[in-house]
């Protein structure tokens, strides 16, 4: 495998405005096969909306998006780049599971049919074949046995790590998690970790816009810290996080730790 191949999520110049605000200013990411990478920054950083460009809830202004190897949400005609039609632009965003902070379950729902419903619909899989898949990953994140509870039911913990097995069953290629925990009460924020955690373990590329700082020192590959709407330092946690250089980031770590 080359050192080209092994890249699962790569950004080349993103940027994006609303209005005349420039929330994201050429950002470049590059993210490789079954790794982990934290997001980290202030708030208005352009964090979250740079993890809803690579999932294209949000359209970019410049750049470009590949995810292993294929151009997200665009494709070029001569030299041109034309956006793709909604029907290619869902069965690309298929192959990326989000996680948001609130959780985004159907309320009307059971836990069950919250995690078969896009996979039936979507994918085509069959309603035994969904089930069967949800039921294992009720278990995988420590909820067997709440299949057909509604969310209201649950605790945001619980809720949470629905959510996750709800993306998961997907079979997605990259988790893209935006601050997962920070809807969540203290005592809870444990055990949403704990199933990332294990995701990472078993090999999932995965993006974390996070606060979590423990987490990123534990479980990331990479940290990238973001500042204005620019990654402006990147690499191994225990350097951006234990010896950082630039001065944002020396502030941002600063706040957290005084």
């Amino acid at each position: 495998m080359t050192a080209s191949s092994s890249v699962m999520v790569s950004l080349r110049g993103i940027s994006k405005s609303f209005h005349h605000d420039h929330v994201l200013r050429g950002v470049d990411l590059d993210v490789r096969r079954g790794r982990v990478c934290c997001l980290l920054g202030r708030s208005g950083a352009g964090k979250s909306t740079l993890l809803r460009c690579i999932n294209m809830l949000e359209t970019i202004d410049r750049g470009l998006i590949r995810v292993d190897g294929e151009l997200m949400g665009h494709r070029f005609v001569g030299d041109s780049l034309h956006r793709l039609p909604e029907r290619l632009l869902s069965k690309q965003r298929a192959e990326l599971g989000m996680v948001f902070q609130r959780f985004n379950l159907f309320g009307h729902l059971t836990v069950l049919e919250n995690i078969v419903t896009a996979p039936v619909r979507v994918r085509g899989e069959s309603r035994q074949q969904a089930e069967a898949r949800a039921r294992d990953l009720l278990a995988h994140v420590g909820l067997a046995g709440r299949e057909g509870y509604y969310p209201a039911q649950l605790s945001g913990g619980q809720q949470q790590r629905v959510a996750i097995a709800r993306a998961l069953a997907m079979r997605p290629k990259v988790m893209l998690f935006d601050e997962p925990t920070s809807a969540l009460d203290p005592e809870l924020v444990g055990e949403v970790l704990a199933v990332m955690r294990d995701l990472a373990s078993e090999g999932m590329t995965m993006i974390v816009v996070t606060h979590e700082i423990g987490f990123a020192r534990q479980v990331a590959d990479q940290v990238a810290f973001m500042d204005d709407g620019r990654i402006v330092e990147q690499g191994p946690p225990a350097q951006v996080l234990g010896a950082p250089e630039h001065e944002s980031t020396q502030a941002f770590l600063s706040k957290l730790v005084s």
